[in-house]
């Protein structure tokens, strides 16, 4: 009997560790402590390492960062668990992306993003722009859009009030201010035409690609936050704790901070500057 009564103490107790080991092992999924971030090379690449990654190790995570070429696989591997996190991409390239490919993806937050400009090596500034200056402007209707806000903003263009602005193109133009020459090319081509056009409307992204400083720009866009890079995750860890650390950094007066010093010319969301 007494060997009975300790065999069953022994298997008790077994099946109590047991289950105390899986609550603890429960615990510790939730209480992640590693992040795998993902970014486009080049300035959010940057903005990870050098602005989020110090500020959630002093939380005590461990982070890393992934970097991509392209912006297809970024969402790809966030989706399929080989990310935890990405930042590349406004709101209407993860929405359309999410929906073609099926995800379920979220943002957490808007970030500083670098703006489209308007460069001359002709003039130093807009009130300088002869009539009949020719000026280079990207031929895919998203930017061609932002890019006539930012020339309609600089008083050189007038939009049709009919039209909406987000989705405007050269036909919708009402009033050429200056008779401006338009040579539209590649978004990708635009900071090499500074030299051969009067002026060039650059995407953020690309003059900073090519080693341009934002704040030589004769004008930066006031870029809607539609078109701001963002942070995401899969929808279904929109609640986890690593996110709202996450977001907690981002919106930190240490985050913007290093922003000001180190990404000079970047257009900051809304939520930031109403928090000034």
């Amino acid at each position: 009997m007494k060997k009975q009564l300790a065999l069953f103490s022994i298997v008790f107790t077994l099946i109590f560790l047991a289950a105390c080991s899986g609550g603890n092992s429960d615990a510790g999924a939730s209480d992640k402590k590693t992040i795998k971030f993902g970014a486009t090379s080049g300035p959010y690449s940057d903005m990870v390492t050098n602005a989020i990654a110090p500020l959630l190790e002093e939380k005590g995570y461990e982070v890393s960062n992934k970097e991509f070429t392209d912006y297809v696989q970024p969402n790809k591997a966030l989706a399929n668990g080989d990310l935890d996190v990405n930042l590349f991409q406004h709101k209407i390239y993860l929405d359309s992306f999410a929906k073609e490919n099926n995800l379920d993806l979220s943002e957490v937050i808007i970030v500083p993003t670098a703006p489209m400009g308007i460069y001359s090596n002709t003039y130093e500034d807009l009130e300088s722009i002869e009539n009949g200056s020719s000026i280079a402007l990207p031929n895919d209707p998203t930017n061609l859009a932002r890019g006539l806000i930012v020339l309609e903003d600089a008083g050189l263009v007038k939009i049709k009030e009919d039209v909406d602005p987000l989705r405007a193109s050269i036909n919708d133009i009402a009033d050429n201010v200056k008779d401006l020459e338009f040579v539209e090319v590649e978004a990708g081509q635009l900071p090499r035409l500074v030299d051969s056009e009067d002026l060039s409307l650059v995407p953020g992204n690309y003059a900073l690609a090519a080693d341009m400083d934002l704040m030589n720009a004769l004008i930066l866009e006031d870029m809607p936050d539609d078109y701001r890079n963002r942070v995401a995750v899969k929808t279904e860890d929109l609640d986890k704790q690593f996110v709202k650390d996450i977001k907690e950094v981002i919106e930190s007066d240490e985050f913007e901070k290093i922003i000001d010093e180190d990404f000079q010319g970047f257009g900051k969301p809304q939520w930031m500057k109403e928090a000034e």
